[in-house]
């Protein structure tokens, strides 16, 4: 049996961020007034004290592995995403992390590699021709399965993630290739809302059909995500052969919450925890 904790969306900040010029004309400096002036952050004040009860319940629940489906930055300034992998416990315990859209908030944030490299205890597993994603990862005999599904996007609202064809096909040649076990998909965006619409134009996940055929031609049992910060759980329905779980945002002021997961060949139990 496995058991996990799935967490997401931390969205943390650091002191000495980096700012340099050139961020004041790109979406570091909307992203920054959308937190700050338009008080944003105000939804977030509280994720020391949120984060201090999910690393007292790590100790007690000693999990195989968590899981986090990204968002770990406000900004997307690298010191954001040390800050985060220190407070999540990267060095202590075992883990999968994926990137979210804030991380890649730039494209200088996601040409950085400032994410993988403070996540990259976390991003140890099994991959096909040497690149970072997807990855896969054996925990509680299930197989963890990581995808980026995040790119830097200019436009202002633009909050859309992507996986791209070459991150798919590899992806369909790592499942292809695992052995046999419970397979669980990870990224940042979710397949559906918690009515199992799409999501909205300009919040969605693009070729979301594309990764959800070939989450079904190779036995996707689940689909961990994050992205919307209200958690949910949807499916299995028609058309939809996995459950799809959103982990919200662990650290919200009113959303706060990560589920405790106990998976087996045959069973899959799910439980919310804040």
């Amino acid at each position: 049996m496995a058991r996990i904790l799935h967490l997401s969306d931390v969205h943390l900040t650091a002191r000495k961020a980096g700012w340099r010029p050139r961020d004041l004309a790109n979406k570091h400096a909307t992203g920054w007034i959308n937190w700050a002036v338009l008080r944003r952050g105000k939804s977030f004040a509280d994720a020391d004290a949120h984060l201090e009860r999910f690393r007292s319940r790590v100790v007690e629940y000693q999990p195989d592995l968590i899981v986090f489906s990204g968002d770990a930055c406000a900004l997307g300034f690298p010191p954001e995403s040390a800050r985060a992998a220190e407070e999540l416990g990267v060095d202590r315990w075992p883990g999968l992390a994926v990137p979210g859209n804030h991380d890649y908030y730039t494209r200088s944030a996601a040409e950085s590699g400032a994410f993988e490299t403070a996540f990259a205890p976390w991003q140890i597993g099994e991959r096909v021709d040497g690149s970072i994603y997807p990855f896969a990862r054996q925990a509680g005999g299930v197989w963890w399965v990581g995808v980026n599904s995040a790119v830097p996007n200019r436009g202002v609202f633009d909050a859309r993630g992507i996986v791209d064809p070459p991150q798919l096909d590899r992806l369909g040649r790592l499942l292809q290739h695992l052995p046999t076990g419970p397979r669980v998909l990870v990224t940042h965006y979710p397949y559906c809302t918690a009515e199992g619409s799409p999501e909205p134009h300009h919040h969605a996940l693009r070729n979301r059909e594309a990764l959800a055929e070939v989450a079904r031609l190779h036995g996707i049992r689940l689909w961990l995500c994050g992205h919307r910060h209200q958690q949910y759980l949807f499916g299995p329905a028609d058309g939809v052969p996995f459950q799809v779980v959103c982990a919200g945002s662990a650290t919200h002021r009113r959303h706060h919450g990560w589920w405790e997961i106990e998976l087996t060949e045959s069973t899959c139990n799910i439980v919310r925890a804040e």
